[in-house]
C-alpha cells in the first residue's frame, strides 16, 4: 500500500540542511516583524507581469512513500532575456551582511531550488533562474545572488532532498501505524470507571471529534488525567488527530501525565511521548551559556541532531527528562534543543503552558498544517489566567542599561550611546513619577524607538562576540549582562506589538530603581489568538468556579462548551466547619490568637495529620507564632491537671519561600498514615502544597483554611478591577474574589482524594457565611457547622 506524506518545502529543507540553517547572532523583534514588510517592499518593485506568493506543489514517490511537497515562493519574475523565469527567495535580517556567508545559506538555496523545480515541472520549462535576495531591515540595503539550473539538475536535487528525509518519514510512518492500531484496540486501563469519569471521558472524545473547545469542571479525585488522556489517545487515527499536547504549570501534574501514559503502555498502547523540561533544569553544563565556545553540546549540534532524533524515536516510547538526557549525552547534543526537535515528531508532548501560549517561547515550527491535527489538554486550567497575564506583559528596569553604558563606554561607542539613551529615558521618567506610580493608557512609543536602536547595536555586538575569540572574565560578564538586557528589551518590544485597549502602561520608582511595565489587563483575546488553528482544546480543573468567569477569561469564543461533573464522594466523607473570624489585614493581629486556639483544639482533640493554609508567608508567620504559644499554653494546662501522658506528640512543619525538591519531599513524607504522632503543616494558599499533591487516606486527616485567599490589594489588581468595571463586569470579583476563592478550593481539594477518604475541613473567615462567598463554595461544602467566634 502506498502511503502519502504531506510536508512543506520549508520543513523538508530545514530537516535535510539543518546545519546550514542556523544564522549567527540574534534577531530583534523589529527584524522579525519587518520580515513581512521587507517582502512587501521588494515585491512592490516587481514588474507588471511578475508574480508573488505563488503556491507550488509536487508529488514525489520514494520507496513506497508518496511525498506531497508544497509551499509559496516569494516571487516569480522574468529574466532580462524575457525567456527565463526567476524564482526569488527573500530573506530579511537586522544584522550586517558581513555576518552572512558570501554565497548565502545552503538552506535558503535549497528552499528556492525546490520552488524552481516545482514551477519548471508545472510549466514545462527546461531551465530556471534561482535568486536569493537578502534585505537589511535597518539600512534597507539589498544583496542579490543568482544561479541558473537545468530542470534535470533541479529534479535530482529535490529527489535527493526527499531521499534524505525518507528515513525519518519511514520511521514516523511505521510508528504512526503502530500507534493508530494500538489506540484503536486500547481498553480503559481500570476495571471500572469512577463515578463521573465516564461522563468526562465521553465529553472529551466528542469534543475532539467535533473540533470544539471544552471547559470541564470536574472534582478532585475522579482521575481527570486519565479521563482526558484516554479519550484523546482513542482519537488517534479516527478523524485526523495526530498529536496531543498535555499542558500544565506544575512538575507534579506533568508526572501524573507521564504515569498515565506509562499505564496505557502496559495495556498495549504504542505511542511516542516526550516531556519538555526548562533549559535551566536540563542543562548539562554548570552554567547555561549556549555558545559553541563554551558548550560542547551546542558546538556542532545541527550536525548530529538528526541521527540523535532517529535513534531516540527508533528505540524509545516514553521520553522523560532522564531518557532525553541519556540520549543527549550519547549523541553530544543539547538536551533542551534536542527535546524541542523531538517534540515536533512526537505523538504526545507533556510541557508547560508557555510552549503553546507564550509568544516568546512557543513552538515556532508548529505550522498551521500541524495545528489542525493537534489536541490541547490544559490541566489545572484555572492557573492559565494569571500565567497568561504574565506571558503577555513585559517589564523593564533602569539599572541594566546604566551598567551597560559604563561597561561599553570607549569600547563600543554605538552600544554605549544606545544604553545611555535608555538610561536617560528612565531618569526623565523618575522625575515625572515623583513619589507616585504613574499609569498611562498609551504605549510609550518613545521608549520603543530607543529600544529598537539598542537592539540593533546589541545584536551587532553579540554577533561579533559569537564569531570572535574567547573572552576574559570581565568581558564574559559584560556579554552575559548584554544578553540578559537584550532579551528583556526584545520581549518588551514584542509585547508592545500586542498593545491595545486591553493594556495599561505602569511606571514606578523604588529607591534608585525605575521600572516600566506593559500590563495585560485581559489576556482572553490573546489566549484565543495563540490557541487558534488547533483541532480542539480541553481545559479542565476541579475549581473552574464560577464557570462563566473562567470561560470568559480563558477565551471560550463561539465554539466553547462546558461540562460540570458532580462530586462522586458522599457528604458523610467530609465534615465542614466554619468559624466566622475576621482575617482582614487590619484585624489579623487581634484575631490570630483566636485562630490559633481553634487550630490547637482541632489537632489535639482529633489527632492525625493536618495542613493549615494561609494567604501569605507573612500572615502564616503570625499565625504560626500564635499557634506555638497556644500549644505551649495547652500543654502546660494539661500538665497542671495531671494528664501529661495524654498529650499527643506533635510534629510541626512550615513551608519556606524557596524549598528544594528534597525539602518538599521531606515535608510531604512527614504525613504518614497510621502514625502515633500528630503532624501539622503550615503552608501558603496557591503554593506548591495546595495543588497537585495526593495525601490519600489517613495521610491527611484535616485541612484548615484561614482567609478567603484574596490577592493583596495593589495597583496592578486595581487596574484590572477598573478595566473590568468599564467592560460591564464586576471588577472586584474578577480581580480579587474569584482568584482568591480558587486558591481556597484548591487547598480544600487536598482532603478527599478517594472513595474511602474521610476528613474535617475548617474554614476560618466571617465572609464564608456571606451569600456572595458561600455561593462560590462547592455544594458539598455548603452544609457546614458554624463554630462560635469564641475568645
Amino acid at each position: 500500500m502506498t502511503v502519502a506524506i504531506q510536508i512543506s518545502v520549508r520543513s523538508l529543507v530545514e530537516y535535510v540542511f539543518s546545519a546550514g540553517s542556523i544564522e549567527t547572532g540574534f534577531r530583534s523583534a523589529k527584524a522579525l516583524t519587518d520580515g513581512t514588510k521587507a517582502h512587501q517592499k521588494l515585491q512592490k518593485e516587481y514588474g507588471p507581469g511578475d508574480e508573488h506568493e505563488v503556491y507550488v506543489s509536487a508529488e514525489i514517490e520514494h520507496e513506497g512513500l508518496v511525498f506531497t511537497v508544497d509551499g509559496r515562493c516569494d516571487g516569480l519574475l522574468l529574466d532580462e532575456d524575457g525567456e527565463t523565469l526567476i524564482v526569488d527567495e527573500i530573506k530579511s535580517t537586522s544584522l550586517g551582511f558581513d555576518t552572512i556567508p558570501e554565497d548565502g545559506y545552503l538552506v535558503h538555496w535549497a528552499q528556492a531550488k525546490c520552488y524552481a523545480y516545482m514551477i519548471a515541472k508545472d510549466r514545462g520549462l527546461s531551465r530556471m533562474a534561482i535568486r536569493l535576495t537578502y534585505f537589511q531591515v535597518e539600512s534597507e540595503e539589498v544583496r542579490r545572488m543568482t544561479v541558473y539550473a537545468a530542470v534535470e539538475e533541479l529534479e535530482k536535487f529535490v529527489y535527493d532532498c526527499v531521499a534524505g528525509y525518507f528515513p525519518y518519514a519511514q520511521l514516523q510512518t511505521a510508528n504512526r501505524e503502530q500507534r493508530d492500531g494500538s489506540a484503536g484496540e486500547l481498553a480503559f486501563p481500570f476495571p471500572n470507571y469512577r463515578e463521573g469519569q465516564r461522563k468526562l471521558a465521553g465529553a472529551v472524545y466528542q469534543t475532539i471529534k467535533e473540533g470544539h473547545k471544552l471547559f470541564a469542571k470536574a472534582p478532585t479525585g475522579i482521575g481527570k488525567t486519565m479521563s482526558t488522556l484516554f479519550p484523546a489517545v482513542k482519537s488517534f487515527g479516527a478523524g485526523g488527530v495526530q498529536r496531543i499536547f498535555y499542558l500544565t504549570a506544575k512538575t507534579i501534574t506533568r508526572t501524573a501525565a507521564e504515569e498515565a501514559l506509562a499505564l496505557l503502555e502496559t495495556r498495549g498502547l504504542k505511542l511516542r511521548a516526550v516531556t519538555l523540561t526548562a533549559k535551566e533544569k536540563v542543562c548539562l553544563k554548570d552554567e547555561v551559556r549556549c555558545t559553541p565556545e563554551y558548550c560542547e553540546f551546542a558546538d556542532g549540534y545541527y550536525d548530529r541532531v538528526n541521527e540523535a532524533v532517529l535513534d531516540l524515536l527508533g528505540h524509545e516510547t516514553l521520553m522523560t527528562r532522564e531518557v532525553i538526557t541519556a540520549y543527549a549525552r550519547k549523541h553530544r547534543v543539547c538536551p533542551f534543543e534536542f527535546s524541542l526537535d523531538v517534540a515536533y515528531a512526537a505523538d504526545a508532548v507533556i510541557c508547560d503552558y508557555n510552549y503553546i501560549f507564550d509568544p516568546r517561547v512557543n513552538l515556532k515550527r508548529l505550522f498551521d498544517e500541524h495545528k489542525k491535527g493537534t489536541v490541547l489538554l490544559v490541566d489545572e486550567a484555572h492557573n492559565l489566567i494569571d500565567r497568561a497575564r504574565e506571558m503577555y506583559s513585559a517589564e523593564l528596569v533602569k539599572s541594566p542599561f546604566l551598567a551597560l553604558q559604563r561597561a561599553y563606554k570607549g569600547v563600543r561607542p554605538e552600544l554605549a550611546d544606545a544604553a545611555k539613551g535608555l538610561n536617560n529615558y528612565f531618569i526623565a521618567l523618575r522625575k515625572r513619577c515623583g513619589e507616585e506610580s504613574r499609569v498611562d493608557v498609551e504605549l510609550p512609543t518613545d521608549l520603543i524607538a530607543l529600544l529598537e536602536v539598542f537592539l540593533a547595536a546589541a545584536e551587532q555586538e553579540m554577533a561579533l562576540g559569537a564569531a570572535g575569540a574567547a573572552l576574559d572574565e570581565a568581558a564574559a560578564e559584560n556579554a552575559a549582562a548584554l544578553r540578559e538586557a537584550f532579551f528583556a528589551a526584545h520581549n518588551f518590544v514584542r509585547i508592545a506589538g500586542l498593545y491595545d485597549e486591553r493594556y495599561m502602561t505602569l511606571s514606578w520608582v523604588d529607591r534608585s530603581e525605575v521600572s516600566v511595565k506593559l500590563l495585560c489587563l485581559d489576556p482572553s483575546h490573546l489566549l484565543g489568538v495563540m490557541g487558534k488553528g488547533y483541532r480542539s482544546q480541553i481545559l479542565f480543573s476541579a475549581t473552574l468556579s464560577p464557570l462563566s468567569y473562567y470561560m470568559d477569561m480563558l477565551g471560550a469564543g463561539e465554539n466553547g462548551y462546558s461540562i460540570t461533573v458532580p462530586s462522586p464522594f458522599s457528604r458523610e466523607q467530609l465534615d465542614v466547619k466554619v468559624q466566622p473570624l475576621s482575617t482582614r489585614y487590619q484585624d489579623r493581629e487581634r484575631s490570630s490568637g483566636k485562630i490559633a486556639q481553634t487550630i490547637v483544639k482541632l489537632v489535639t482533640e482529633r489527632g492525625g495529620n493536618y495542613l493549615v493554609f494561609l494567604p501569605s508567608y507573612a500572615y502564616m508567620s503570625v499565625v504560626y507564632e500564635a499557634f506555638t504559644d497556644e500549644l505551649m499554653a495547652w500543654q502546660n494546662a494539661q500538665a497542671e491537671t495531671g494528664k501529661p501522658g495524654e498529650q499527643p506528640e506533635l510534629d510541626v512543619w512550615v513551608q519556606q519561600a524557596r524549598m528544594s525538591e528534597e525539602e518538599r519531599e521531606q515535608f510531604l513524607a512527614a504525613f504518614q498514615a497510621g502514625s502515633e504522632k500528630t503532624t501539622v503543616g503550615f503552608a501558603v494558599m496557591g503554593g506548591i502544597f495546595s495543588e497537585g499533591i495526593d495525601l490519600v487516606g489517613d495521610r491527611l486527616t484535616g485541612v484548615v483554611i484561614v482567609g478567603v485567599g484574596m490577592p493583596q490589594l495593589g495597583p496592578e489588581r486595581n487596574l484590572i478591577k477598573d478595566y473590568m468595571d468599564t467592560e460591564g463586569k464586576n471588577g472586584f470579583d474578577y480581580a480579587y474574589v474569584y482568584p482568591g476563592m480558587n486558591k481556597v478550593l484548591q487547598a480544600g481539594g487536598r482532603l478527599i482524594r478517594s472513595e474511602t477518604d474521610h476528613g474535617v475541613l475548617l474554614l476560618i473567615d466571617d465572609r464564608y457565611v456571606q451569600p456572595r462567598y458561600r455561593s462560590l463554595l462547592p455544594e458539598e461544602w455548603r452544609d457546614y457547622e458554624l463554630l462560635p467566634a469564641r475568645g
